[in-house]
């Protein structure tokens, strides 16, 4: 009972903030950000829900696709896709096909904020259920592609569905696609995160390290450009906050052994939040076939 007392205030002063700091939007005004929005409750739902409300094929346990189908559109003035190591590359266009090995690392005093938003709001809600401790992925990370596609075949959305092995709690109930915003040139890549009645979205920038790596970064200057969005609902409309303040970067490089790895890390008010550490290895065995929903 507690547990719930704290969730529904934590939620309540979350809800608070994108009313007082976001704008309301039509969705037509702002095309680039708009995505899925989640129901009470997360999971795997979004999945099904997305796919019946946009009239999309659904494939769980896809046997093919990536997060980024084709890596080339990324390809811009200030970002030469070409330069990225293969395997880097042929991780995101083939996800389907790597299994990863994963490490929390999460720093005080964060670590009790984020307890407690895990705790209390994301496992009520089966939703961003982040790795606290080292020990909780050391039983693993199951990983599930999701295709959603348009009736001529193109992919509409790539779901990346990622649990806990051991207790099943939900880390990620994620939508990938590419996608131009006005404050950037050329294309970024979008993370959708369905919440009830609302999503988390990530806009991520494409760089290059000093080698043949590949970096993501969410920090940009202004609303339109590159940043975490959290979009509540409102009517027919949305309101939308860009929190300045919360950043993301993903540095994937490959190490001395030829294997993928890499760095995700969260930054809020300038601290250092969390940090996952990724092993990125093509996957042993063949799976199962794929199962498909119209």
């Amino acid at each position: 009972m507690l547990r719930n007392i704290v969730g529904t205030a934590g939620a309540w002063v979350i809800y608070s903030l994108i009313w007082v700091f976001g704008r309301r939007c039509a969705p037509e005004e702002i095309p680039w950000l708009v995505g899925p929005l989640g129901g009470n409750s997360i999971g795997d739902r979004p999945y099904e829900e997305t796919a019946v409300a946009e009239g999309l094929e659904l494939v769980r346990e896809a046997t093919e696709g990536g997060l980024i189908p084709r890596f080339d559109v990324l390809r811009s003035k200030t970002f030469a896709s070409e330069r990225v190591n293969e395997k880097i590359r042929d991780f995101y266009e083939n996800t389907h096909r790597y299994a990863l090995d994963t490490w929390a690392t999460t720093y005080f005093p964060a670590r009790l904020a984020l307890w407690l938003l895990v705790a209390t709001i994301s496992r009520r809600v089966d939703q961003l259920n982040f790795p606290l401790d080292g020990l909780d992925t050391a039983y693993g990370i199951t990983s599930e592609i999701i295709l959603l596609r348009k009736p001529d075949g193109e992919i509409r959305y790539t779901g990346w569905f990622r649990k806990l092995a051991r207790g099943g709690q939900v880390i990620y109930t994620g939508f990938y696609m590419t996608q131009d915003v006005p404050g950037v040139e050329g294309a970024c890549v979008k993370v959708v995160f369905p919440m009830p009645n609302g999503n988390a979205t990530v806009i991520l920038r494409p760089q290059h390290d000093d080698g043949d790596g590949f970096r993501l970064v969410s920090a940009g200057h202004s609303f339109g450009d590159t940043g975490f969005y959290r979009m509540q609902r409102s009517g027919h409309r949305l309101r939308v906050w860009r929190v300045q303040t919360l950043h993301e970067r993903f540095d994937l490089f490959v190490d001395h052994e030829q294997t993928v790895r890499c760095e995700h890390a969260i930054r809020f008010l300038g601290f250092p939040v969390l940090t996952l550490h990724y092993r990125i290895r093509e996957k042993d065995s063949s799976t199962s076939p794929a199962s498909v929903t119209r």
